[in-house]
């Protein structure tokens, strides 16, 4: 398991550390996407194949093979639907797509964020 993959065989929460631009920027690798972690330790720790998990979800396949193949992200009802399944609650998931998504957005705009001004307190 990898670094930020505390959720494993337990389905249990994701310590996600202090404030995200805080986080984030001190990391060189980027955050798991929560598509990876369903698709690794979640599906595999229930024995339950995605036609079957698609249909608990209540989504097509299609969609749930484009999370687990990390080409979609959770969206707030996504969490609602995947917390349910997995009952662990919405806010883990959609914790960790935000930080997925933080971690590349930084990145690709790391010129610009450096090139703004404060506003003056």
């Amino acid at each position: 398991m990898g670094q930020g993959r505390c959720v494993a065989r337990g389905l249990g929460a994701i310590p996600l550390g202090p404030t995200m631009t805080e986080h984030t920027a001190k990391r060189n690798r980027p955050p798991i996407h929560p598509g990876a972690i369903l698709r690794d330790d979640v599906l595999p720790a229930l024995g339950l194949s995605v036609t079957e998990s698609a249909r608990r979800l209540r989504i097509s396949r299609q969609t749930l093979h484009d999370l687990l193949a990390e080409r979609k992200g959770f969206t707030p009802e996504m969490a609602l639907r995947v917390g349910a399944f997995a009952g662990n609650g919405a806010t883990l998931w959609l914790r960790m797509q935000q930080e997925y998504d933080l971690w590349h957005a930084e990145r690709k705009l790391a010129d610009e964020l450096r090139a703004i001004q404060k506003a003056a307190a």
